[in-house]
């Protein structure tokens, strides 16, 4: 077997351990890769999706950025690495990277898409929607337009929800704003160590809960705030019936904030 070909085993065998789910073995066959030829672009750019899936965005995007370098004609490097650059708020490096993919494959359907999540953090909603429409020209399976809801259904949604709770509970949240956003903002995202992905946040507690209320601090008596983010719940449902139930699920989940529970005690109770 030669070299070449041996190469070719390994980072096969490296894309087969990720999809099966072990990332760890798939960086250590990229580290063989490495060694019998330093520098590989193919094995930065599995690496990459490796560091991707033990949520190492920063490892990642370096990875992304050395394959694309090494390969600069390799178009799925610089949308990866776009999309990555992104997801770090480092909206302008992900800029140039997604045009960079686009100059060498205007095809390159995930560059569209990359490109539709800046334009709609630019609140460029207009360029969004016609570079999503690029996308799914390109690649209908894989980006399919999201599912909507008006805010007319959003509110009656909302109010369901709030219906099937105890009365007591009722009249306590009725001293709570639930507001509708496109996205969560960067200061938002920041206060997370690490820093959370803009796609990932489909809701937001703030203020004081209930149990952390005092009578001592007046301050801890101010009207809490619940907001949900649109865009987010949008791109998490493959359906109108999905979005309807992560709508549901993301609002008792933001209610269990309210009433003191943290993370994991929301999850215990399937509200993820």
């Amino acid at each position: 077997m030669t070299d070449r070909t041996a190469i070719e085993a390994l980072l096969d065998e490296a894309e087969s351990a990720l999809d099966s789910g072990n990332a760890e073995a798939t960086l250590r066959l990229c580290d063989e890769v490495d060694r019998r030829s330093p520098g590989h672009p193919g094995a930065a750019f599995v690496r990459g999706d490796a560091l991707r899936a033990l949520g190492d965005l920063t490892s990642a995007a370096n990875a992304y950025e050395l394959a694309a370098l090494a390969r600069p004609d390799h178009t799925s490097s610089w949308s990866a690495l776009a999309f990555a650059r992104f997801e770090l708020m480092e909206v302008e490096q992900s800029k140039r990277a997604v045009a960079r993919a686009l100059r060498e494959d205007p095809r390159n359907p995930e560059a569209w898409w990359v490109r539709s999540l800046i334009q709609e953090w630019s609140q460029d909603e207009p360029g969004a929607q016609r570079a999503r429409l690029h996308a799914r020209w390109l690649s209908p399976a894989a980006y399919p337009l999201p599912p909507q809801l008006t805010d007319d259904e959003i509110e009656d949604i909302v109010s369901g929800c709030i219906a099937v709770l105890h009365p007591q509970l009722q009249e306590y949240l009725s001293n709570v704003a639930i507001l509708l956003d496109n996205l969560p903002p960067a200061d938002l995202l920041t206060q997370y160590e690490p820093m959370m992905s803009p796609l990932e946040m489909l809701g937001h507690f703030s203020g004081y809960s209930l149990m952390g209320r005092s009578m001592e601090d007046p301050w801890s008596h101010l009207p809490p705030t619940i907001v949900l983010f649109r865009r987010n719940l949008e791109r998490y449902a493959a359906n109108r019936d999905e979005l309807v139930e992560q709508l549901r699920i993301t609002v008792f989940h933001e209610i269990g904030h309210f009433l003191g529970l943290d993370e994991d005690e929301v999850a215990e109770r399937g509200l993820e």
